[in-house]
């Protein structure tokens, strides 16, 4: 063991010893809070964004997409850097890089600027992000005190989303809209100096970047995702989105090839050999494309339908945050009895229940009556899923790959995030548009002639008649959503098989894991 290895918990009843360890883990989860939140935080203010710098409609959505797409690309590379190059050393790499992005975020004066600065937080979010998940295998033993650290991890992970758009909703309304990037400044410098005080480097393994590998994959995943987005604005039979998906699959193709010849590849393919890790990658993949949509589409139909400001609209989700706390400490301290499909199929069933009372929404709904419950039987999945998913992606997999491994649970959720929101928007237009056609000849009924003049130029409907056509696309998203949940109850009950070795490590019990193939060998699928 390398002597400048970070030592482990030891104590008996699980809990972790030392307020070293409990400033580690405070340092690995504010981190993860910071770049989670960020995907969120920003929407609240892209209306103010578009005004200051002028943006046109579509290119706004770019804001967004420009960090999703190098966030979810790069994961991969970011979990392979830690395990060369040491954890600690690349997770305040990729904070300050985050911070930095920020910053210069925060300052920009046009459109480009302010898009390479988001792409540039994205990078350093891919860095930190999987490092900081695969610092908790190598801080803390496995057994209880390793599953309450996943505990305080996943709920982080899970709560990020609404509490980005309480931070946006704030901040936007007391401030300005530069300080949804500011604010990560001076975060991001107390993480990198606390992470130098409180975290010791992990072991090192020797061996050298798959740069072939990391371009294909990343290459794969961001026309991927790229596809998808443009589907969603320009159509499935749009040129450049079957270019994009073409262009997809010949390249995460020839990336599966090279991962499969390489000596030391970027994404061990071996895996997904243990179907209990494919299944969770599965899980993840489909609870990501749900709750991307959720979060985004109540927040439209919030602030324009029930006329919420976005202070009063990054209010209303807390709940889920608390939802997702309580559901993933309760978890945390069941999984060593009951193991976790129990609780990653309940929680899939939770999701697709709540979604499905989404469904029931209309133009007279408010949000005591028909948002907030929906939203914490929402939050009870997201809680018992995360946590169960992020011990069953880690278990069983030697040190050395617990940051390749980390980095593929995160990427399945970036990237399902990015391509469920993508085919839920597109869901959305189909549905919104067909309820449009049929509002029309009532708006024409009841309107006056400037109304008539204004829908003539615009092709927008005024309220009422807008209210009932966003309704009517956000239930249709929301049928979709369920069923993207639905499809991972399924994997969990036919995919998940709890091994007595899994039972045990959850209990604290000493059970090595394999060692892997060798470096100087061929990696098998």
């Amino acid at each position: 063991m390398d002597p400048n290895a970070l030592p482990h918990s030891n104590g008996t009843d699980g809990k972790v010893r030392g307020s070293g360890h409990g400033l580690a883990l405070f340092v690995i989860a504010s981190c993860q809070l910071m770049v989670v939140l960020d995907i969120t935080i920003v929407n609240i203010a892209l209306p103010h964004i578009q005004t200051a710098l002028g943006f046109s409609t579509e290119s706004l959505s770019w804001v967004v997409n420009a960090y999703t797409l190098t966030f979810g690309g790069l994961l991969l590379l970011g979990g392979r850097a830690g395990d060369i190059l040491g954890r600690r050393r690349v997770f305040i790499f990729g904070v300050l890089l985050f911070g930095l992005a920020s910053l210069l975020g925060g300052f920009a004066q046009n459109e480009g600027q302010l898009l390479a600065a988001r792409a540039l937080q994205g990078v350093g979010g891919a860095i930190a992000s999987p490092t900081s998940l695969a610092l908790i295998t190598t801080t803390f033993r496995e057994g209880p005190a390793r599953n309450r650290a996943f505990g305080v991890f996943a709920g982080v992970s899970a709560g990020g989303g609404a509490i980005g758009l309480l931070a946006g909703g704030l901040l936007v309304e007391w401030l300005n809209w530069r300080w949804v990037f500011f604010v990560n400044v001076p975060i991001a410098l107390l993480i990198a100096v606390m992470a130098s005080r409180v975290i010791k480097e992990s072991t090192r393994h020797p061996g050298h970047f798959d740069f072939l590998g990391a371009l294909l994959g990343t290459g794969g995943m961001v026309a991927l995702v790229y596809g998808f987005i443009r589907a969603s604005q320009d159509g499935w039979r749009d040129p450049f989105t079957l270019a994009s998906f073409a262009a997809a699959v010949v390249l995460l193709t020839l990336f599966i090839v090279n991962e499969r010849r390489s000596s030391q590849p970027i994404t061990p393919l071996h895996m997904f050999a243990d179907r209990n890790r494919a299944g969770t990658y599965g899980i993840m993949l489909m609870l990501a494309c749900a709750m991307f949509g959720m979060f985004f589409f109540l927040t439209l139909f919030v602030q324009n339908v029930l006329g919420f400001s976005p202070l009063q609209a990054g209010l209303a989700f807390l709940p889920v945050s608390a939802m997702v706390a309580v559901a993933a400490g309760v978890t945390s301290q069941l999984l060593p009895t009951y193991g976790p499909k129990p609780f990653m199929v309940a929680g899939a069933l939770c999701c697709a229940a709540g979604l499905g009372w989404l469904t029931q929404t209309d133009v007279h709904s408010t949000y005591l009556g028909s948002i907030l419950g929906p939203m914490l039987v929402f939050g009870t999945g997201m809680g018992l899923q995360f946590v169960s998913l992020t011990l069953m992606a880690l278990s069983n997999v030697p040190d050395r790959e617990s940051g390749a491994a980390s980095g593929l649970l995160n990427t399945m959720q970036q990237v399902g995030g990015s391509l469920g929101l993508s085919i839920l928007v597109t869901v959305f237009g189909t549905a919104s548009r067909n309820e449009a056609k049929e509002q029309v000849p009532s708006f024409l009924a009841a309107a006056g002639p400037e109304q008539k003049a204004l829908f003539l130029r615009t092709g927008q409907l005024p309220k009422p008649w807008a209210d009932q056509v966003l309704t009517s696309g956000v239930s249709a998203a929301f049928v979709a959503a369920a069923l993207f949940t639905l499809v991972g109850a399924v994997i969990a009950v036919f995919a998940i098989q709890v091994r007595p070795s899994d039972l045990a490590r959850l209990q604290g019990n000493h059970v090595p894991a394999p060692a892997g193939p060798a470096v100087s060998g061929r990696e098998s699928a």
